[in-house]
């Protein structure tokens, strides 16, 4: 009887993250935009368009993570497992029913996901560490997982997550957690100030611009990976952009020149490394590593590695996608779409590991 093709799927607040992965190997990935605070109907219309790319869907297996629930459509996290796993379960409409990921609680039928919501909730990072550590079992390091929104910060070592949390709560106070993307960060959460034309001033507290902006501006963010619109609705061309980032300052854009405007969205840049950077070495200091302890990227803000790691004493890094993922291809596009669907892939790796 021949092998089934596995499906991973990764359920967010702002993304749906999926892959197809083929006789243990990563034939596609892909993600889409699903504003699912907006409500149900986004996730629907995300199932619906994987329906006309994957014609196989419902004859496959499916492996499934999410952290979607915390979105404030459902008024709480039970609820938002629950109705997510309940509308991918519906949607995929498949032969055999998905599995919802639990960490070490193993894998779960949808009738019994509503008994052990909180094994399921916000377990994606999990899968992401803990394929990393599984497939790197002889070495030491930290995966960095630099998303739209968040950023996971993850140490592993002997083959097993050496994390201090388990819950969004937890990690948060340990530092595995960061909320703060490459994407969806509005840019008064960097910092209160900013370096601009030799002064160090405040920044307006409001709704201006995004991460996305700045990343855009610098030429770093793909626009495959620009999908969520602009924090005034406007274009994502160079003018629109700059003209986000001077209100910011209390400017127009008309008020410098391009290359100032440049420099202002390194200065927004530096601040969000600072940010990170920090996050990092307390991860670092909690979970001991030896020196031999590498680094291991993930995620569409995985350009800002190499300087993020580059003061800490670390053996390298490298990507999720070439070091930890089995790929069928070398093809440069299929890998760039694993590092952003990292979870996705990670929780269908599993999956196949665990039953084929």
């Amino acid at each position: 009887m021949p092998r089934p093709e596995v499906y991973g799927w990764d359920i967010g607040g702002a993304h749906v993250k999926a892959c197809r992965l083929h006789q243990g190997e990563v034939v596609d990935a892909v993600q889409w935009a699903c504003p699912l605070w907006r409500g149900e109907q986004h996730l629907a219309q995300v199932l619906r368009a994987a329906h006309a790319r994957w014609p196989r869907l419902r004859t496959a297996l499916h492996a499934a993570t999410m952290t979607g629930e915390m979105v404030d459509l459902f008024a709480h996290r039970q609820e938002g497992v629950e109705r997510i796993a309940a509308q991918l379960t519906e949607g995929l409409d498949v032969e055999r029913a998905p599995r919802f990921y639990g960490g070490e609680a193993g894998w779960y039928a949808p009738e019994r996901v509503a008994a052990d919501w909180e094994a399921v909730a916000s377990a994606n990072w999990l899968a992401t560490a803990t394929h990393t550590a599984a497939t790197l079992a002889t070495d030491s390091g930290v995966l960095v997982d630099i998303g739209s929104t968040t950023t996971d910060l993850i140490a592993f070592a002997a083959g097993h997550v050496r994390q201090a949390g388990r819950t969004d709560a937890q990690r948060l106070a340990t530092s595995e957690l960061v909320y703060q993307g490459v994407v969806r960060t509005p840019l008064c959460a960097l910092g209160p100030r900013i370096d601009w034309r030799g002064q160090c001033i405040n920044v307006m507290n409001e709704f201006f611009a995004t991460t996305a902006d700045v990343y855009r501006l610098t030429g770093e963010l793909p626009p495959a990976h620009d999908q969520q619109p602009t924090a005034d609705g406007a274009a994502k061309d160079a003018a629109a952009t700059r003209q986000r980032l001077a209100r910011m300052v209390g400017h127009d854009a008309r008020d410098a020149q391009s290359g100032e405007w440049l420099e202002c969205a390194r200065a927004w840049r530096r601040l969000q490394l600072a940010e990170l950077r920090g996050q990092l070495e307390r991860v670092l200091a909690a979970q001991p590593l030896d020196r031999g302890a590498r680094v291991v990227g993930a995620g569409c803000g995985d350009f800002l590695l190499p300087d993020l790691v580059a003061p800490l004493a670390l053996a390298g890094s490298g990507s999720y996608a070439t070091q930890v993922a089995r790929l069928a291809s070398d093809d440069a596009d299929l890998a760039g779409w694993v590092q952003v669907c990292a979870p996705a892939v990670a929780v269908a790796s599993l999956f196949d590991l665990e039953h084929f």
